[in-house]
């Protein structure tokens, strides 16, 4: 947003602060003023000349000979090249002696044997872009439209000596595309009520616009506001100075009478209008409608579009004439043939505008600000200025009573906001008529009660609806550097790990001391993969845009991931690995967010023991990976015990999977990959495991108890029984733990003995036990009744002890 310094001074009079240090103040209040620069910097000496005589140059085809009044005794004799140049012309003159942006000095020069005393100038030429230089002046001189007196000054006659604020506008400040927006920020700023008038309509003609014209808006969430005014007797012709000043510099180049008043009303009001060419429309119905699927529209800018139900257009007798807040027709533009105008003044919704830009291509100063919202109750006062200005500058004559539908909702927010609330946040000691004071510069209307204020605030802001709002602009009109510096009050406590961080830590120093390296992999897998050797069954679920179908699911299970890892080292000849993996799996629904849950994985192949000294080489197998849990889940203390569980699932093998469970609750597998799964991925005998970290860290957790060294020996025993395959470990442990009474401390299996001499369906199994009691010594007799009672209990299972 391009502010100029002059237009800001006619709302606000007093307003005398130097620009670059306006600037500043504006950038530390919220609003980031990008740049100040002013068009009159480094120019002097450029005055208004008037075209006596235009002669061919007598030794340039393209170049002609000036005599030129530029309000001096004699007349300058200047040579020019621009195509447009004519007797009777009102020009800008550069003089002997003048500087032009960029460094360009003029002086007295012969062209082709001429003498040439200045230069007759292009608007380019005084630093205007030539994206807003009007189209007839594009490639030659300027021209005034208007009799000037030949030795004015050009700067002050365009109103180029006139600083520039380039505003940095954010999505929320829609207030400040406006200069009466801005007009209210800086006068908040500078304590300074701005002075907004807004003319009457002259000229009012007796017939009725309903008499030429009928109105229709088929849906009013769409368009909350419609309305359509006519004007006749319309001539067109350039704008005057003053307005084709304020466009250029504002960024938006003058076109003729009409549009430009269309623009200038934009930029004073922010609220954008359309002029039709009320004898080029197709009937007397006016209709606001969606757009039917590949109805074609030519614009503005001659470039025919395929329309979508996206787009809302403007009809007349069902034919578009204009994009609904982003673009008008070419067949009814207005144009030097133009007697009658048909002036739109409408608010359409944010979301269906900007959609509808999209899918057109095309973003416009008008589009933007329907998109980011604005004041939805100054449509009349913005209607009322435009039509007193066609009024004044085309001659018009205005149609009484414009068509109105009018389906706005009341802006009503009143905020509470207490005096002691502002100071807690904002660190001040503010009263309340401080608090009242910036609320006043702000023109917000107050009542208060004691120290609690209610705020209504103006259409205008619809940024602001919560407290913080309140509190963000108390504390800029106070003035952040007024705010008070403090330290941080409190005791600095040092840093430290909680206990999820710190077991966490362990339990990768423990993996990784084992051999095991971390992986990462990636949270987003294919539909088969989200779900491969899950815990349990979920809803997968997937995302609306997926970069690739590759990554097109959050993961259940953590698996997947590492066995790719594991196969794409196998592929480079790394026969011996170790991964593991602690990060989140996302259990789905089809109502709400996923759950997250934090998983351990492993997979391990090859060798567990390479080549040790004087111990043979030995491939990884079940009890190697079962120990490794074990140890991970020692390291937490649990209360609950840890068991396995013979299970099956279709990607392990049958014989060698198994299911974990903390006490009652399954938390995890481990066991061999399935063979033909194996063969898949292209992998050598494959061992995975998946524990619920999440839930091993939730559980109970044992107390550390402290004991002296013990004063008394243990007593120890050997028992092996013969038992079928079917019997497990976990079976036989229980029994003897539960006849084996109190002085039973540990039992370890050092020995499983399978062998055809026995039978193939026996194995034979051997335990050591250790007896203790930390207050004496056992007698042999304590730990034979002890041992005994095994014994018949093993017995009565089928077991033979050996």
């Amino acid at each position: 947003m391009f502010v100029s310094y002059k237009w800001l001074q006619e709302y606000l009079p007093n307003l005398n602060q130097e620009a670059k240090a306006l600037g500043e103040v504006i950038s530390r209040t919220g609003i980031e003023v990008e740049d100040v620069f002013n068009y009159a910097d480094g120019i002097k000496k450029v005055v208004v000349g008037h075209v006596v005589t235009c002669e061919q140059h007598p030794n340039a085809e393209k170049l002609h000979k000036l005599t030129v009044n530029v309000g001096e005794e004699e007349l300058a004799e200047i040579v020019c090249g621009a195509p447009n140049v004519a007797v009777g012309q009102d020009v800008i003159v550069a003089l002997p002696g003048a500087r032009l942006p960029g460094g360009i000095k003029i002086k007295k020069a012969k062209l082709r044997g001429e003498v040439s005393n200045g230069m007759i100038c292009a608007l380019q030429e005084l630093g205007i872009d030539g994206k807003v230089v009007p189209k007839a002046f594009v490639e030659g001189i300027y021209v005034f439209t208007e009799k000037q007196t030949p030795g004015t000054d050009v700067l002050e006659l365009l109103g180029l000596n006139d600083p520039i604020l380039e505003l940095g506008i954010t999505p929320n400040r829609s207030d400040a595309l406006s200069m009466r927006g801005v007009a209210y920020e800086v006068g908040a700023i500078t304590a300074e009520k701005p002075v907004l008038t807004v003319p009457e309509v002259t000229n009012v003609s007796t017939q009725q616009t309903a008499d030429l014209l009928a109105l229709n808006v088929e849906n009013t969430v769409d368009t909350s506001y419609y309305s359509i005014a006519i004007a006749e007797n319309v001539v067109i012709k350039e704008s005057p100075l003053w307005l084709q000043g304020k466009l250029m510099k504002a960024g938006i180049r003058p076109h003729n009478n009409v549009v430009d008043i269309t623009n200038y009303i934009l930029l004073t009001y922010g609220q954008p209008l359309h002029a039709f060419d009320f004898d080029t429309l197709a009937g007397k119905d006016v209709s606001v409608r969606r757009a039917k699927a590949d109805e074609a529209f030519t614009t503005l800018d001659s470039v025919e579009r395929t329309l979508s139900e996206k787009n809302l257009v403007i009809t007349s007798n069902d034919t578009p004439i204009a994009i609904a807040g982003i673009m008008g027709g070419l067949a009814s533009e207005v144009t030097a043939k133009t007697t009658r105008v048909a002036l739109e003044t409408a608010l359409f919704q944010p979301t269906v505008t900007r959609l509808s830009a999209k899918a057109v291509g095309i973003r416009s100063e008008a589009s933007m600000r329907f998109e980011k919202g604005m004041d939805y109750f100054v449509a009349e006062q913005a209607r009322q200025h435009a039509l007193a200005l066609l009024v004044e500058l085309a001659d018009a004559t205005i149609l009484a009573e414009p068509l109105t539908i009018d389906h706005r909702e009341p802006f009503e927010v009143t905020l509470p906001l207490d005096v002691k609330r502002v100071n807690h946040v904002l660190g001040t000691a503010m009263t309340v008529t401080d608090v009242a004071e910036a609320f006043d510069r702000l023109q917000f209307e107050t009542t208060h009660e004691g120290n609690v204020f209610m705020v209504t605030v103006p259409s205008r802001r619809p940024d602001i609806s919560i407290e913080a709002d309140l509190l963000e602009e108390v504390g800029r009109i106070y003035g952040y550097d007024n705010l008070p510096s403090t330290l941080p009050k409190g005791e600095a406590t040092p840093g430290k790990l909680n206990y999820r961080q710190q077991k966490t830590r362990e339990i990768r120093q423990l993996l990784e001391g084992n051999g095991f390296y971390q992986a990462i992999t990636y949270g987003l897998e294919t539909e088969a993969k989200a779900g491969y050797l899950a815990l349990k069954e979920t809803h997968l679920t997937k995302l609306a845009m997926p970069m690739s179908e590759e990554h097109s699911h959050l993961r259940t299970s953590l698996a997947a991931g590492l066995l790719d890892v594991v196969a794409y080292n196998v592929a480079r000849r790394q026969s011996n690995v170790a991964f593991y993996e602690i990060a989140r799996v996302f259990y789905g629904n089809e109502t709400d967010r996923p759950t997250e849950e934090e998983h351990l994985a492993g997979a391990v192949t090859g060798l567990w023991e390479s080549t040790p000294w004087q111990k043979i080489a030995r491939p990884v197998d079940f009890f190697d990976v079962k120990g490794m849990i074990e140890a991970v889940v020692s390291t937490l203390g649990l209360v609950a015990p840890l068991r396995f569980e013979a299970t099956k699932k279709a990607e392990l093998h049958p014989g060698r999977a198994a299911a974990i469970y903390l006490g009652t609750e399954e938390v995890g597998y481990l066991g061999q990959l399935h063979p033909s799964e194996a063969a898949r991925l292209d992998l050598p005998e494959t061992y995975v495991f998946e524990l619920n970290l999440q839930a091993l860290l939730a559980a109970d957790k044992v107390e550390k108890n402290y004991h002296e060294m013990p004063r008394f020996p243990a007593s120890q025993r050997d028992i092996a029984v013969l038992v079928n395959n079917e019997v497990t470990n976990a079976t036989l442990e229980d029994i003897i733990k539960e006849n084996a009474g109190g002085l039973l401390k540990h039992i370890v299996l050092f020995d499983v003995f399978v062998n055809d001499k026995i039978g193939n369906d026996k194995k034979s199994m051997a335990y050591n036990l250790t007896y203790f009691d930390p207050s004496r010594t056992l007698t042999d007799e304590e730990v034979s009744a002890s041992y005994d009672k095994i014994v018949v209990a093993l017995e009565a299972i089928g077991a033979e002890i050996r």
